[in-house]
């Protein structure tokens, strides 16, 4: 099994990500990346307790050795519950806030070797590959990101249309032993800290796109590969003052393809607009990497829920009636989302020997989120009232004798003395209001992509035929006598 310290090693691999006009010498040191690399380390090493062999791990087919259960391609119902568990365990090592940890391209991953036939409709050899590099991945317990969104350029043009056609990540030459790739491609959440990058495109292509249209992988080391990261929220001070933004921000990335040379063995779908949209949907693939996003995303909430009674247990409103009411509200939309996700199971059909979760509840949680997240973040804001700015500035106010006494007197509460009760305000502070925690926000509104795209979706496999039946059927309903 992979641990942590082998992981941590093996970033010290010559890429180059860029941060403050600089090229980041080791993420693993850096400021930016040194925590969440660690945050990451941490669940190789629960990954590879021993203690947690069975809930952690399955046999691989090929080496006979213990390998993560994110791999695992579902066969039965007990199989999706598992890969649950182990998710759920992750999960709540960094409390639902790494969405992009290893275990959720391995789920896309996982779903696109359960149908290899898939591949093989535009030639055996893309087939192989698939099935090769996911074997590859799963047995040596690879942390691969994805960047599969073009780039907010010009979004009322297709991408071979643009004005440099090298504008999007896409084939710029073809040769013997593999493709060149040239442009850029985002929003790779991870890839400073990860192990590979997935190159594809979730977006419909149109003909003329057919350079962008591929599926590829390639190591975040490859020469000619960059990384642009957003503005990173782990300096904003110190670990006690945002204790979330310290350890947890997974960062999110541009990725730059600078005429990056990719093997054929690395590519699964080469040209081919059609195979590149089907892929979400005429394999588990997508189904099975947001049964682990839907399942960190419940135990965020979990989190959430948590944050809230502790805040209304400290300030003595837990008995208040309006608050009682707003806490009943956001447990029912918790518990609604915890629900949504064991459907995902329990609804499940299987294919060709394959447990798919269940469409109708995903996209049916999927359609919802960005709106009821919002609502459930809106609801504690409302319970704080001022809790969180009228905070001291810092950890470092309590150092100063000279204020010190003001603080213990003014800013404790009936149940907590004044450091204990502005730990846990900061805490919250960091995950619903600081840099943060609006970039959580964000990222949770437009998580499945815009919400009508997951409406669409539902739509479109919601079962219309049981639901029209009722009503013909009461149509047909004889004159009451």
């Amino acid at each position: 099994m992979r641990i942590g310290a082998d992981y941590l090693r093996s970033l010290k691999d010559g890429r180059r990500v860029f941060v403050d006009g600089e090229c980041v010498a080791d993420v693993t040191a850096h400021p930016a990346f040194r925590q969440a690399a660690r945050s990451i380390a941490n669940l190789y090493d629960i990954a590879a307790a021993p203690e947690l062999r069975e809930r952690m791990t399955f046999t691989s087919p090929k080496t006979a050795k213990p390998v993560q259960r994110a791999w695992q391609i579902p066969h039965s119902h007990a199989d999706l519950r598992a890969r649950r568990l182990f998710s759920e365990t992750w999960a709540e090592a960094t409390f639902g806030l790494m969405g992009r940890a290893p275990d959720h391209v391995a789920g896309f991953f996982a779903g696109y070797a359960a149908k290899p036939g898939f591949f093989a409709a535009a030639g055996q050899h893309f087939a192989d590959n698939l099935v090769a590099f996911y074997e590859f991945m799963r047995d040596h317990h690879i942390y691969c990101s994805y960047a599969i969104v073009p780039p907010q350029i010009d979004r009322s043009k297709p991408a071979h249309k643009q004005s440099d056609p090298t504008l999007y990540a896409g084939v710029v030459k073809e040769r013997d032993d593999g493709i060149v790739i040239s442009g850029a491609q985002q929003l790779a959440t991870g890839g400073a800290i990860s192990d590979y990058i997935h190159l594809s495109c979730i977006q419909p292509l149109q003909p003329g796109d057919e350079n962008y249209a591929n599926c590829l992988a390639v190591p975040v080391s490859a020469e000619g590969l960059k990384l642009y990261p957003r503005k990173p929220f782990s300096r904003a001070g110190s670990a006690v003052d945002y204790p979330l933004s310290s350890r947890f921000d997974e960062s999110d990335s541009y990725v730059i393809f600078d005429k990056v040379f990719v093997p054929w063995e690395h590519v699964f779908i080469y040209r081919n607009v059609e195979l590149s949209r089907d892929q979400w949907r005429k394999t588990p693939s997508h189904l099975l990497g947001n049964h682990q996003a839907q399942t960190r995303y419940v135990t965020k909430l979990r989190f959430m829920a948590g944050l809230a009674q502790r805040m209304n247990e400290t300030t003595g409103n837990i008995a208040n009636p309006a608050v009682v009411g707003m806490m009943g509200e956001l447990c029912a939309l918790v518990s609604i989302y915890e629900s949504m996700l064991l459907s995902h199971e329990v609804m499940g059909t299987i294919e060709d020997g394959v447990l798919w979760p269940s469409k109708t509840a995903f996209y049916a949680a999927s359609a919802l989120q960005s709106e009821l997240n919002g609502r459930m973040l809106e609801l504690i804001r409302e319970m704080a009232g001022s809790a969180f700015i009228t905070l001291p500035s810092s950890d470092a106010d309590f150092d100063n004798p000279e204020i010190l006494s003001d603080i213990a007197r003014y800013m404790g509460s009936g149940t907590a003395d004044a450091k204990t009760r502005i730990k846990l305000m900061r805490l919250i502070w960091d995950f619903i209001g600081s840099e943060f925690g609006s970039r959580h926000a964000q990222y949770e509104k437009f998580y499945g992509g815009p919400s009508f795209v997951a409406k669409q979706n539902l739509y479109r496999n919601f079962d219309f035929k049981r639901a029209t039946g009722l009503v013909d059927k009461a149509l047909g309903l004889p004159a009451i006598q």
